[in-house]
């Protein structure tokens, strides 16, 4: 593996290496239906890429009020960093836009990663897409 970096992404033109991603984790490996993975707020999201050199691995997006969402890191590079990496950067993002809260919807397994990356559970259990959710808030200080 090579030194992963994320960059921000364009909807257009990455387009192809974004639902390849989001395909292969969301739809094919977590049964969501292709109808609840594309939504409209698509277009005017701010998309990020993680790449292992030039290869596309993993994916999430940025909405304007702070919602973090459709993080998906492929499965044969989990466990690396690759999402601490990926969601950092998001962070990052947010924060340099001046939004000072993050917020997402984390599958229940995965809270323990992002309560690593600052996030608090604020909801109770909820089913997203057939999958077991909670809601996370995360404040810069």
């Amino acid at each position: 593996m090579n030194e992963i970096h994320v960059r921000i992404a364009d909807w257009q033109k990455d387009n192809a290496d974004l639902r390849r991603l989001r395909e292969t984790v969301f739809i094919a490996e977590q049964s969501v239906a292709p109808e609840l993975e594309w939504d409209a707020e698509d277009v005017d999201a701010l998309h990020f890429l993680a790449l292992d050199a030039d290869y596309a691995v993993g994916t999430a997006r940025l909405l304007p009020d702070g919602h973090i969402s459709r993080v998906a890191v492929l499965k044969d590079w989990r466990g690396l960093k690759v999402g601490e990496t990926l969601m950092r950067t998001v962070i990052a993002e947010a924060e340099r836009r001046g939004l000072t809260q993050q917020h997402l919807s984390a599958q229940v397994h995965a809270t323990a990663f992002y309560e690593r990356l600052g996030f608090a559970v604020v909801s109770g259990e909820f089913l997203e897409a057939g999958l077991p959710h909670v809601d996370m808030l995360r404040s810069s200080s």
